[in-house]
């Protein structure tokens, strides 16, 4: 009976330390179909800008006020670690998707397209998304 409780206690412990944890996957495909995209030297004294996340404008749909300059596509994959975790939502596959599009120094993410919650054979629960990251032209 001791033993029985003590596995008990043991695979709470393992649960609820593990129940905390998500973990999510990403793939960014460059655009290469371009050649207008020519690397410049800069003066010594240039700093590169560099984008975060709340800089990066989302949208499902396109464009059709600005134009712009694809960069690439982005597909990331939001997962939960244990049946305890919520299910990842909309809110976290758009913060994955800026982080992305930001490494690029993108402006926005546009044609954003997200898939279904799913179990697989590593997660309790997954939810992945696309979009297209993109530079705006002035």
């Amino acid at each position: 009976m001791r033993l029985g409780l003590k596995f008990l206690v043991l695979a709470v412990t393992g649960m609820m330390a593990a129940g905390c944890n998500t973990w999510a996957t990403s793939e960014v495909k460059l655009n290469t179909t371009h050649t207008d995209t020519q690397q410049a030297s800069l003066p010594d004294n240039t700093e590169i800008s560099t984008k975060t996340a709340d800089d990066i404008f989302l949208s499902i749909g396109d464009l059709t006020d600005r134009r712009y300059k694809t960069l690439g596509d982005i597909e990331v994959t939001v997962n939960k670690t244990t049946i305890f975790n919520a299910d990842p939502t909309r809110e976290m596959v758009n913060e994955k998707l800026k982080v992305e599009a930001a490494k690029l120094n993108a402006d926005a993410v546009l044609l954003v397209r997200y898939g279904t919650v799913g179990v697989g054979l590593f997660s309790w629960g997954s939810l992945n998304g696309k979009g297209r990251a993109v530079s705006f032209l002035e």
